[in-house]
């Protein structure tokens, strides 16, 4: 790739659009309001979004009419054409009760690089590169963990899986247990548990369980950039979602997508922490400034960027610049 073809690329310009929905987004921590936590971080995405050179479209965000980031709508001051899959809190609920692992994301790529999913359920497995290659979702779950197990030369006792703790995944917890394998629940945050099983020193290595459609897509893009891997498959509940996929293109709902078929092409994803969590650090406020931890991610540059960022609110600063 020439120099030229690499200044084209504005990966880390998405940083700061996440960084401008994580700072919204975590004036609200703890403040037990799930829709005045997203409405800021949406708000604030939006507003960055439009100051950037580029003719985006939002191809996977909200489902509002209103929503400042509905599916449909067209962000920017015009350029480069991209589409874009925005999730400006990833974990509402978790930054409603205080909690850890929320984030704000964004992945953009080229016209046509994310496919129509209808809004429902999708059943997913994600890994990271070292059992890339190694898992099958048609598969048993015990199968699976063993398959992993093998690629890291370790014991299924030894392997961590990542499930949301809902009901819907009663007996894919047995199966679980029955593997051997340990399990870690969590609250909320598709997303984030499928980065964190691909990321080394988290100590996770699974992420499995039945999560929206949106988060699936955005765990691929993600995934593509870290060189793991995620299968997942729609999971219509009634009749109707079975017609609505239909509608989307998709007769077979029973088919397998691959990590490059809900991501293809060249792909930028940029996330910052909004709370603590395994891979981010969330957002620290300070007397007039504030701190953010941000991951930034790209194909084409083919690269993974911690970003540290400190964000003055005023020009007399009294603050000094600190070290970590």
């Amino acid at each position: 790739m020439t120099p030229d073809e690499l200044s084209l690329c504005r990966c880390e310009a998405y940083a700061a659009v996440t960084e401008a929905a994580a700072l919204a987004g975590a004036r609200w921590l703890g403040r037990g309001d799930v829709r005045g936590a997203e409405q800021a971080a949406s708000t604030a995405m939006r507003e960055r979004l439009d100051e950037l050179e580029l003719k985006g479209m939002i191809v996977v965000g909200g489902e509002l009419d209103d929503d400042p980031l509905a599916i449909g709508t067209t962000v920017g001051r015009g350029g480069e054409r991209v589409d874009l899959a925005v999730d400006p809190l990833e974990g509402r609920a978790v930054v409603a009760r205080g909690d850890y692992g929320a984030m704000s994301m964004i992945a953009a790529g080229e016209p046509g690089s994310f496919p129509s999913l209808p809004p429902m359920y999708m059943r997913r497995m994600a890994v990271g590169p070292v059992a890339r290659g190694q898992i099958d979702l048609a598969r048993p779950v015990g199968e699976n963990v063993r398959a992993i197990a093998a690629a890291f030369g370790r014991n299924t006792q030894d392997i961590t899986t990542i499930v949301l703790d809902r009901p819907r995944h009663h007996d894919l917890i047995e199966e679980i247990r029955a593997s051997g394998a340990r399990i870690k629940l969590i609250q909320d945050g598709d997303v984030t548990a499928s980065i964190t099983a691909a990321i080394r020193g988290t100590n996770d290595h699974l992420a499995i369980g039945i999560g929206g459609a949106r988060q699936a897509l955005l765990s691929a893009a993600a995934l593509r950039c870290l060189g793991g891997e995620l299968q997942a498959q729609l999971w219509p509940t009634t009749r109707g979602e079975i017609e609505a996929a239909k509608e989307h293109g998709i007769d077979d709902v029973n088919r397998m997508f691959t990590t490059e078929e809900l991501a293809q092409g060249e792909v930028i994803v940029a996330a910052t922490g909004v709370t603590n969590g395994d891979v981010l650090r969330g957002v620290r406020f300070l007397a007039d400034s504030a701190r953010t931890h941000s991951i930034v991610m790209c194909t084409r540059h083919n690269w993974v960027r911690f970003v540290d960022g400190i964000h003055f609110f005023a020009r007399e600063r009294r603050e000094e610049v600190r070290l970590l």
